[in-house]
């Protein structure tokens, strides 16, 4: 038997009436149709769905209430804009049209009533197509009828850019909303509106909205069974590093074993490229750590950060990477993102994202930018890299990916540096670890 090889007691005391691997089992396990159609990361069937949560004379029960919501929370805060968000919230929006994939519009939505019409720019992994609104005024004019409101009414256009990370539009004429926020208008209409929806609708919704706290980070049973995975690899680790390396793996967690290597510690220190990083995590769809200078700057393992002690790494700031494939074709795309993470005290998390932003204005770093209303006491979750994709030509080409992991963590070097550069002044912030 080889050195490493589990006895077979370890193997029973995992494998055999395990009662936290049974609940991880029932989890990953669990129906959902939109994930057994493999439609949960596909950009068109959310488009679809919206539209029809968007449509006054669909089937969902909510009249104009969801398409109102969806309006106003992307008009709020964006003062001089028109219409307003209180002007769209006091609106009777009922005859509304809710056209999809019309002239390479994602969603269009017409009100002929009050002469406005919103261009939604819908981005789920994608990547911006970089449209102007002014392109698409001509084709929409000549759809609207607006003989049936006043002939001097002039149509207004608004664009609204639907993302499910804090991209920012590269169409500043745009309004941003995000995938949570639906995520959170939907889970508040099941419990304000039920008694107006049918049980079949309240069943898909929930399903929908199972999906969103996935993609958007807000699972909160996701959080659960990640601190329960992480309990189970404490005890029964041999056994679980013999199944991870003689086992099956996507090429995705392949291409990083490669590059961060095959039984790395949680905090151990790897280098890529001539630059070190420290190791958080590894699973068949993405990969964590933070880079060497931010793990450094915030006291190493020292330190406990109030509200992160169950997420990703423990820190306040966490780095991914993942891949999504492209059902259509055998490529795909990689992306690195970066968060703040939901520390407890407001006042500290404010200021690092404060901080962050006034470094990458002062070192002209364009690629970081967080979303309106990142500092607010109600946002726990703030990504702030953009233009951070890389195309895979191939998917299941592991030296492929290898690659394109290595040309995204070489273009944000200098983003990871400008951030570590001032991580240690909130090192104040840290408990110490009893």
């Amino acid at each position: 038997m080889l050195r490493d090889t589990p006895m077979q007691d370890e193997l029973e005391s995992l494998f055999v009436n395990n009662e936290k691997l049974q609940q991880i089992q029932a989890y990953i396990n669990r129906f959902n149709p939109i994930r057994v159609m493999r439609m949960e990361g596909m950009e068109i069937r959310h488009s679809a769905i919206l539209a029809w949560l968007m449509d006054p004379q669909e089937t969902h029960g909510f009249g104009d209430h969801f398409l109102k919501s969806f309006l106003a929370e992307a008009l709020r805060g964006n003062s001089g804009r028109r219409p307003s968000a209180l002007e769209v919230a006091q609106a009777d929006l009922r005859d509304a049209d809710i056209r999809r994939e019309w002239n390479n519009i994602d969603i269009l939505v017409l009100s002929p009533r009050n002469g406005w019409a919103f261009v939604v720019e819908n981005k789920f992994h994608s990547v911006q197509h970089g449209g102007q609104l002014k392109k698409y005024r001509d084709r929409i004019e000549e759809l609207v009828d607006l003989s049936r409101g006043s002939p001097q009414t002039k149509l207004l256009i608004q664009g609204v850019f639907l993302t499910l990370s804090e991209e920012m539009p590269e169409d500043s004429s745009y309004v941003t909303i995000r995938y949570a926020t639906i995520c959170t208008f939907l889970q508040r209409f099941l419990k304000q509106e039920s008694y107006q929806i049918s049980a079949e609708v309240r069943i898909f919704l929930n399903h929908y909205i199972e999906i969103l706290e996935v993609a958007t980070g807000m699972s909160k049973e996701l959080l659960e069974m990640q601190k329960l995975a992480r309990q189970l690899y404490r005890e029964h680790r041999k056994v679980l590093e013999f199944v991870q390396t003689h086992g099956a793996g996507s090429d995705f967690a392949l291409a990083a074993r490669n590059l961060f290597g095959e039984n790395t510690d949680y905090l151990g220190q790897i280098s890529i490229g001539g630059r070190d990083y420290i190791f958080n995590a590894l699973s068949n769809s993405n990969v964590s750590f933070l880079p060497l200078n931010w793990y450094e700057a915030l006291g190493e393992d020292t330190l406990e950060w109030p509200g992160c002690e169950d997420w990703w790494a423990g820190y306040p700031l966490i780095v991914w990477l993942d891949m999504w494939n492209n059902p259509q074709k055998n490529g795909g795309g990689l992306k690195l993102h970066v968060e703040v993470g939901p520390l407890a005290d407001h006042e500290f998390r404010k200021g690092v994202i404060e901080r962050i932003q006034s470094i990458a204005e002062e070192k002209k770093l364009a690629n970081i930018r967080f979303q309106n209303g990142a500092t607010d006491k109600a946002k726990k979750f703030s990504k702030f890299f953009r233009n951070n994709t890389a195309n895979v030509e191939d998917v299941q080409n592991v030296e492929i990916i290898e690659d394109q992991i290595k040309v995204l963590l070489k273009k944000f070097q200098p983003e990871f540096d400008a951030v570590g550069s001032i991580l240690s002044e909130f090192k104040r912030y840290g408990k110490a670890d009893t």
